[in-house]
């Protein structure tokens, strides 16, 4: 960007300079658009090593940056004036005899630096008879020293650099700040999302030291019991649960159908403790199985369902997970039909209903919402998010 305002401000240059030469005419239009882009490109490389002095002060306050191109671009001016001469050094004396062929003067310099004009002798006519007539008559105008000449041209010239240049450094600090401000949205923003991530990790891993405690409270009863070859499918079922639920980056989504064959996992786990009492319906309509949900974000619901419900009660209980698209939304059901106690003001419901509405709002901001109460001969929770088609990795 900073080589682009450079090379687009002397080319502006260039443009403008062009338009004034035709506009004046100058003449020599092929010899001095050759100079003229020579003396652009000296600018452009005068710039940019000037830009390369001016990085040092990236890192200073912007009054040192204002004071540094304040100063620095005086010597760098002086040095673009005296490129420019250089460039139009041999175009003076062209000019000269171009004026030579137009008018009926002759214009040259003497060897002290001074110049003349040859202009027809007058012819007086009988006025003076005797004077002499024919020839040419020289007159010499005088000049100030060659030195001092030279010193005011590249002064102007010095100048009027001076300020292209402390335009072009307003820019570049422009867009310098601009750059660190964008910088910083940056970093925010990686930072933010970083901190997201650690939260959902920390969420993500609330839920499985729960899952461990009951789950080996559970084999430790089937091995009490005698009961090994239960033991056995359960030590198997565990394992494929773990190696699913903990394959997964914790803050990735993953498809609803992944979800709920992990909680099927899960509940296949707990009928071991409750084959009698424990009964599962699930609902996943092939239009929403694709929908991508944070990874094990239904498992403490389920979780509740079973402590709450089942293991609390001496009859069977039904828990259902259902899945259904609700006007654009994805709607996600976890119901029970147990004895329908106040669930929400026991600790453990407290804590995994918490830790949902937390990865929730992390993840969907205010795009989300949780239910969960009493209904109609059980309990549910009714979580809506947005309908997501794919999954979402915890990079993006």
């Amino acid at each position: 960007m900073v080589l682009a305002s450079i090379v687009g401000l002397w080319f502006c240059y260039f443009i403008l300079s062009t338009l004034r030469a035709q506009m004046f005419d100058f003449g020599f239009e092929q010899e001095l658009l050759g100079r003229r882009a020579l003396a652009s490109l000296a600018g452009i490389l005068i710039t940019i090593g000037f830009w390369l002095i001016l990085r040092l002060f990236d890192r200073q306050p912007l009054w040192a940056k204002i004071a540094a191109a304040l100063l620095l671009s005086l010597p760098v001016a002086v040095l673009m004036a005296q490129a420019n001469q250089l460039a139009f050094a041999d175009m003076q004396e062209q000019m000269l005899e171009r004026l030579n062929e137009k008018q009926a003067l002759k214009f040259r310099r003497d060897d002290h630096g001074d110049l003349l004009v040859e202009v027809p002798r007058p012819d007086v006519g009988t006025l003076d008879p005797s004077a002499e007539t024919g020839g040419a008559q020289m007159i010499t105008i005088d000049r100030q020293p060659e030195q001092e000449v030279a010193w005011q041209q590249l002064a102007e010239l010095s100048f009027a650099r001076y300020f292209m240049l402390l335009a072009w450094c307003a820019l570049y600090l422009a867009l310098l700040t601009g750059e660190k401000a964008r910088a910083a949205e940056r970093r925010e923003g990686d930072y933010r999302r970083a901190a997201k991530a650690a939260e959902l990790r920390s969420l993500r891993y609330q839920v499985n030291p729960h899952f461990l405690f009951n789950t080996l409270n559970s084999l430790s009863a089937l091995v009490l019991t005698g009961k090994n070859d239960a033991a056995e499918r359960m030590i198997q079922t565990i394992s494929v649960f773990y190696r699913r639920s903990l394959a997964g980056d914790p803050t990735s989504d993953v498809p609803l159908r992944q979800e709920f064959a992990l909680q099927q996992l899960y509940l296949e786990i707990e009928a071991v403790r409750f084959p009698q009492r424990l009964k599962t319906d699930y609902q996943l309509p092939d239009n929403v199985a694709e929908a991508c949900v944070p990874g094990m974000i239904l498992q403490p619901l389920v979780e509740n369902s079973v402590k709450h419900a089942v293991a609390t009660s001496t009859s069977q209980v039904t828990i259902t997970l259902s899945a259904r698209e609700e006007y654009g939304r994805l709607l996600i059901t976890i119901a029970d039909d147990g004895n329908g106690q106040n669930k929400s003001t026991q600790q453990g419901h407290g804590i995994g209903l918490a830790n949902v509405r937390e990865r929730l709002e992390a993840r969907f901001g205010e795009e989300a919402s949780i239910v969960s109460g009493k209904v109609e001969g059980g309990y549910a929770t009714h979580i809506r998010i947005p309908l997501i088609g794919q999954e979402r990795t915890g990079n993006e």
